[in-house]
């Protein structure tokens, strides 16, 4: 299997936030972002892998501001590391006023992605070229996270 640029699977989404992704707060519910970067995410994983793919963990997402109705909200999906079967894929949200042009970083999140097969079992995935600085640290970053997701579920089942 050949290997893969991570510019080779990214994936964007555009969407206009309207009134109906509203919270009672009057901002954009964080559920219809975390959906958004599950779609985005998952979109990259499909374009890399070519496969069926399922979310398998959203390790993390970080909301740092509020996104506004009437923004135009940018996901932007990059595979970060691949192992046999899964992938860490990392999104970037941005929000836009279009009045205006003002950007801003609202939201970063980690999933990691699984490919499948017709019956839904894991089925391997093409390697990842990391042909630049860049992509060797979000590598380096998917590797210690990955780390910590295994070390994690191997303390919960000692402690059953």
């Amino acid at each position: 299997m050949d290997g893969l640029l991570p510019g080779e699977s990214r994936a964007t989404l555009a969407l206009w936030m309207g009134p109906q992704e509203a919270n009672v707060a009057g901002f954009v519910h964080g559920g219809i972002v975390m959906k958004l970067c599950d779609e985005a995410a998952s979109l990259a994983a499909v374009k890399h892998s070519r496969q069926r793919v399922v979310t398998a963990a959203i390790d993390r997402v970080t909301f740092l501001v509020p996104i506004h109705i009437g923004e135009l909200v940018t996901l932007a999906a990059s595979v970060n590391a691949v192992w046999q079967t899964s992938m860490e894929v990392g999104v970037r949200v941005d929000a836009e006023n279009p009045l205006t042009g003002e950007r801003r970083h609202t939201n970063t999140a980690f999933l990691t992605i699984v490919a499948v097969d017709v019956a839904g079992r894991p089925i391997a995935v093409p390697p990842l070229t990391l042909a630049d600085p860049e992509a060797e640290r979000r590598a380096q970053e998917a590797e210690i996270r990955r780390a910590n997701r295994l070390a994690e579920r191997e303390r919960i089942r000692a402690a059953e």
